[in-house]
């Protein structure tokens, strides 16, 4: 079908491959904001083919798109500052608007958790020297468990004998 109404590739910096229907394969060099070719239908931001022409050269018809917004996005505007209050947000806000706050928000629980890790290693480090003042270590720990369990071993071996 392709071949039959004929395409176009576009190959980046101005360079375009045009295969039109029983035609060879031919490389011109072109702009690189070149207007469609003729006898293909131009779309418009609807989905519907539109023969009101061509279009202003590289000009892009954007429909603004607007959401509402949940609330958690509604939590996400305020915790990020964009808004003061639930109030204040408006009933539909653009798509992007709602990225650029959880992308906000996104970074700052990074750097509350990358605070709270250095919080729990300074934790940690605190919590081994008290156990090296107690002179408690993983090793000690480790053999009193077994002695205990080999202790209830014994006691259940002595249980069943008698």
């Amino acid at each position: 079908m392709l071949r039959a109404v004929g395409s176009l590739l576009r190959l980046g910096r101005g360079l375009t491959i045009r295969c039109g229907p029983g035609a060879p394969l031919e490389a011109t060099r072109r702009p690189a904001l070149a207007l469609p070719p003729r006898g293909l239908p131009c779309y418009s931001s609807s989905g519907a083919p539109s023969n009101s022409g061509p279009q202003g050269h590289g000009e892009i018809h954007r429909v603004p798109t607007q959401r509402r917004p949940s609330q958690f996005d509604k939590k996400i505007l305020l915790w990020t500052g964009r808004f003061k209050s639930m109030e204040e947000i408006p009933p539909r806000i653009p798509p992007e608007m709602i990225d650029t706050a959880r992308n906000k928000a996104r970074v700052k629980a990074c750097y509350i958790m990358i605070g709270l890790t250095i919080i729990a290693c300074f934790a940690v480090i605190v919590s081994a020297k008290r156990a090296v003042e107690r002179h408690e270590s993983l090793t000690s720990w480790n053999l009193a468990k077994k002695a205990k369990w080999r202790e209830e071993a014994a006691l259940a071996a002595q249980a069943k004998a008698k």
